[in-house]
């Protein structure tokens, strides 16, 4: 009967310490990236699912296509509305400018691809970026405007902001400068902070290792694209004070097997740590593979199956390195296919064509704690 009750103690103190590791993740830890934003009720799925937040981009050039004129908000009020209607929070990135605040310009090798061809950090592009973040925060943050026209919605306001969107790489700006970026974290961090004094300024989700962006033989940067932590670490060279202007760091660790996600994120932690800046969280802002047949033009296919395993070993690995690696929070791309919208967007969804789930689905609720 001892050596019994012995067994039972154990297991018991088996499942309190499963139950603390469980609980200790952030409370809004795993979260999701719409390509199509979804309907009320997908939402409400989503949040059956175990979905806590949902990571959306808020453009300029949208918001504002004139010069001098009225900010419209349709499309991003749509997004929060449904998301918040369903207990899901927000997590915005801010990204573009519209043709009359910088010019457009073609991306190398983009097969005709424009993007911005700088950032937005003088003449008109500056202060029209401050007056759109000073907008947007306006609206949407504590006691926003979104929040007075929509009584019926529990107020959940945004009060993390992520500055731009993979900025390391060619397609959202044409010629990726990390001093130039360091300028614009800094913007960013006083126009927020002058509307909502308590937010939190995010990084930009840096494409972990572009091909071709470091030479394997000698370790250095050499092409158009930066190695994210290359491209960090060089912000933090150029732009003296920078540490006290964000919050936290992003990064988009996209690899061909899941194993391969330590060392790029120990790399990228690592740029922190030689910064004397390792306290910092880290949100891992898209991460995904496609259930897409595997083929040699495109290594993230991973069929049906594949896909699920790759998230579930995925997801393993950074639940449990989640202490070590500070991470805050983690997004699954994406919810719905997007044929052509990326090489692998196609078929990188939990859900597919009419909302049906994918085998990737039901991993996802595992970890995330819901119904599917």
């Amino acid at each position: 009967m001892r050596a019994c009750a012995a067994v039972v103690g154990l297991a018991l103190i088996v499942l309190a310490a499963s139950a603390a590791s469980a609980s200790a993740l952030p409370a809004r830890f795993w979260g999701v990236v719409p390509q199509l934003t979804p309907s009320r009720e997908q939402f409400q799925r989503l949040n059956r699912g175990g979905v806590r937040v949902t990571r959306i981009p808020i453009e300029w050039a949208g918001a504002q296509p004139k010069r001098g004129g009225p900010f419209s908000w349709g499309s991003t009020d749509a997004a929060v509305e449904n998301a918040v209607a369903n207990g899901i929070a927000v997590l915005p990135f801010l990204v573009g400018a519209p043709s009359w605040a910088v010019p457009q310009a073609s991306v190398q090798g983009g097969h005709g691809a424009k993007a911005p061809a700088k950032l937005p950090v003088s003449g008109a592009g500056a202060s029209g970026w401050r007056s759109f973040l000073q907008e947007a925060v306006r609206r949407y943050g504590p006691g926003g405007s979104f929040w007075s026209e929509h009584p019926e919605l529990a107020e959940l306001p945004i009060r993390e902001w992520q500055v731009w969107n993979e900025p390391n790489f060619k397609y959202f700006v044409a010629k990726p400068n990390p001093a130039e970026y360091g300028k614009l974290v800094k913007a960013s961090f006083t126009a927020i902070k002058s509307v909502d004094p308590g937010a939190k300024v995010i990084l930009a989700g840096m494409f972990a290792r572009p091909k071709g962006a470091r030479n394997p033989k000698t370790g250095k940067h050499k092409s158009i694209n930066w190695y994210a932590s290359d491209f960090l670490e060089q912000m933090y060279k150029t732009n003296p004070g920078i540490k006290s202007k964000f919050n936290g760091v992003a990064l988009h660790p996209y690899t061909i097997h899941y194993q391969d996600l330590t060392p790029e994120i120990e790399e990228f932690r690592g740029i922190l740590g030689e910064n004397h800046d390792a306290a910092k969280g880290l949100w891992i802002t898209e991460l995904g593979w496609s259930s897409e047949a595997p083929s040699p033009g495109d290594q993230f296919a991973k069929g049906v199956a594949g896909q699920a395993r790759e998230l579930r070993g995925a997801f393993q690995l950074l639940r449990a390195k989640q202490a070590k690696w500070k991470l805050q929070q983690v997004d699954w791309f994406s919810v719905n296919d997007q044929q052509g919208a990326c090489n692998f967007c196609g078929g990188s969804g939990l859900f597919g064509e009419g909302f049906k789930p994918k085998k990737a689905w039901y991993e996802y609720v595992k970890f995330a704690g819901g119904r599917p």
